[in-house]
């Protein structure tokens, strides 16, 4: 029997808990993002109205938006037109109970940075979340020491850097990322499920070649000439340790 991993808390660059605020007519929905949210260890407040959105953006300064497309006042888009317009670049991920292909890329044309379609599992919102600040290089992780290590291996969250061995090996964004997540739970075995919603943020539909696919570009280049650091565990997933 495998564990979740645990996420780790992300933090502004002073310390302080990142801002959330989340705005959406429906209170239930967003009492419940609250919840998840401050469970996370982010700092949240509500808006239930676009007019709201725009005073509470103003007084709250927030690092991050959650913001509903569909209210009776003032839709999210025209909230997003308006932060925009006025010099705010704040990460916004948008709710949506639309479907259409057309809607999803107004969203993004319109300046957002990611969406999700209800109905939505809290923990995708979370994760949709943590992925736009680890974009933005909003948060950093509390505490945390930049250097990762696996063995010969290091990973330097700061500069990007890699190295095995004395060896810099240069890696993709995503190769990048998908090697931090291994390594900040080594010697633990993360599912291609867990891997997707940690490293792309997206449902992939079950496409988990892609896994398949990134995990292949990593030992390529992380372990070819070298003893095996990435493991394949048969029907469960990909762990990574040192050599024995």
């Amino acid at each position: 029997m495998t564990t979740s991993p645990s996420p780790i808390a992300l933090r502004r660059a002073d310390g302080s808990p990142l801002r959330v605020l989340v705005v959406d007519d429906e209170q239930m929905l967003t009492d419940l993002l609250s919840m998840a949210l401050r469970m996370e260890g982010w700092d949240v407040r509500t808006a239930g109205s676009g007019y709201d959105a725009l005073t509470a953006t103003r007084e709250f300064d927030p690092d991050a938006l959650v913001l509903d497309i569909m209210m009776p006042d003032l839709d999210g888009m025209s909230v997003l037109q308006r932060l925009r317009h006025g010099g705010n670049d704040v990460p916004v991920l948008f709710l949506t109970a639309k479907d259409a292909v057309a809607d999803r890329v107004a969203g993004l044309t319109a300046g957002g940075d990611d969406y999700v379609t209800k109905p939505f599992s809290l923990e995708e919102v979370v994760a949709r979340l943590r992925g736009l600040m680890r974009r933005a290089g909003t948060a950093t992780a509390a505490g945390a020491d930049p250097i990762l290590r696996v063995g010969d291996l290091t990973l330097n969250e700061d500069s990007h850097e890699v190295n095995r061995a004395g060896d810099e090996i240069e890696l993709t964004a995503t190769e990048f990322e998908l090697l931090r997540f291994l390594m900040r739970n080594q010697r633990r075995v993360v599912s291609k499920a867990q891997i997707l919603d940690r490293v792309w943020n997206y449902d992939f539909g079950g496409r988990s070649s892609v896994v398949e696919l990134y995990i292949s570009y990593l030992r390529k280049k992380i372990d070819a000439g070298h003893d095996p650091l990435i493991h394949t565990v048969r029907g469960v997933g990909y762990m990574i340790k040192a050599p024995q």
